[in-house]
């Protein structure tokens, strides 16, 4: 794998004497998010890391090799080319590793790289999902896929709202995936700590969440554990406000005829011009959240092992 596989000294140093090492998808760079918003973004999420005695491993694919721990020429190099940036999940893997492409990780992508490097723990902002409609589009993300097969905690604040965040659930059901509420009993919607729709399980501390997943893996019940971590209040947006904003924003997508991978980018970009630049914020600050918990969680789980 050395060929196609590069893990950083850093990385590899945490992990071979059992540190807390904290992964970082690189979609939210290249697609997520504008530049220069989203290099400084994605190093002060590395700082906010290292501050809490972790180790980062932002993943990405660098010259067709599939990198655990870019360097910080890499989170430039990814923020300043964008959307031009090919994004992948693990479909995507073999072609762009084969033609030795520059890649953003999606969650999928990123969780795959987790497991090959024998990283435990991942915070990104939202998981993608069923999107809306879906149940005749057959357009559901294969990041649920990936948590039901691939055993890494992945720290979100919930599913993205531009989905359908019941249908997403019902298909985490399906694929025996756990959703854990940390401090919550409701699936946060992204911009917004409520949903209306409830969680498997609450739990309040990053310790009962590594306790949970040691046990699973104890259990040898393979694949990913979902935590939702709800957007800190001052952060959140008016529901009724991004409601509106969303459905604009859907309705324009399917006026252009955009689909597939190029969806998501699309709306993320389309309302944070229509709020202004709001949720950008937004996204930004519940970043910042999901990694000082994932932080917690891979602390935690260093102590059990």
């Amino acid at each position: 794998m050395n060929k196609y596989l590069k893990i950083s000294n850093e990385v590899q140093r945490a992990l071979n004497n059992n540190r807390p090492v904290v992964a970082l998808e690189s979609t939210i760079i290249s697609h997520g998010m504008p530049y220069p918003q989203n290099v400084q973004t994605a190093l002060t999420v590395e700082k906010i890391v290292r501050d809490l005695g972790c180790v980062p491993a932002t993943v990405a694919v660098i010259d067709g090799v599939l990198t655990v721990g870019c360097l910080q020429e890499e989170i430039e190099l990814l923020g300043k080319r964008g959307t031009s940036v090919t994004k992948v999940s693990r479909r995507d893997l073999p072609v762009v590793v084969a033609k030795k492409q520059l890649g953003a990780t999606t969650v999928a992508g990123t969780m795959y790289a987790c497991n090959l490097a024998g990283v435990s723990v991942f915070a990104t902002g939202g998981i993608g999902g069923a999107h809306r409609k879906s149940e005749t589009t057959m357009d559901i993300s294969a990041d649920l896929d990936e948590l039901q097969q691939t055993d890494v905690v992945v720290v979100c604040a919930g599913a993205k709202s531009i989905l359908d965040i019941g249908l997403t659930l019902e298909c985490l059901e399906t694929r025996g995936v756990p959703v854990i509420g940390y401090k919550t009993d409701e699936m946060p919607a992204f911009y917004t700590p409520c949903s209306g729709f409830k969680v498997d399980y609450r739990l309040d501390s990053a310790k009962e969440i590594a306790e949970a997943y040691h046990a699973k893996q104890q259990l040898g019940l393979h694949g990913g554990m979902l935590v939702v971590n709800p957007i800190p209040a001052e952060f959140a947006m008016d529901k009724e406000y991004i409601d509106k904003n969303i459905e604009a924003a859907l309705l324009e997508a399917d006026k252009l005829g955009i689909g597939g991978k190029q969806v998501t980018p699309f709306l993320l970009d389309k309302i944070q011009r229509l709020t202004g630049g709001q949720s950008l914020e937004s996204n930004i600050q519940l970043v910042y959240n999901n990694v000082r918990l994932a932080c917690e969680i891979a602390n935690q789980l260093c102590k059990l092992r």
